[in-house]
């Protein structure tokens, strides 16, 4: 198993860990890798925005040319912009 220090933590949340590790009977390296697992199992809110914006996009795209087509058409369309 691996070892991890922390240095310079503030007093302010040194003190809060050990309350809150005596609180929940544990020593306060086990409250902080505690901590750490149930932060960690939580999923990313970040990813799950992604997903609800590509199944947004699922289904939406309309064109009326085929699928092999279609990226010829996006660069010739950026080629021609005035970007």
């Amino acid at each position: 198993m691996a070892t991890m220090q922390i240095k310079s933590i503030d007093d302010q949340l040194y003190n809060a860990l050990k309350i809150k590790a005596k609180a929940d009977n544990r020593s306060l390296s086990q409250q902080v890798v505690m901590i750490l697992k149930e932060y960690l199992s939580k999923p990313d809110p970040r990813l799950q925005h992604q997903t609800d914006e590509f199944l947004k996009l699922a289904g939406s795209w309309k064109n009326d040319e085929s699928a092999e087509k279609i990226p010829d058409l996006t660069i010739i369309n950026w080629t021609n912009s005035d970007v």
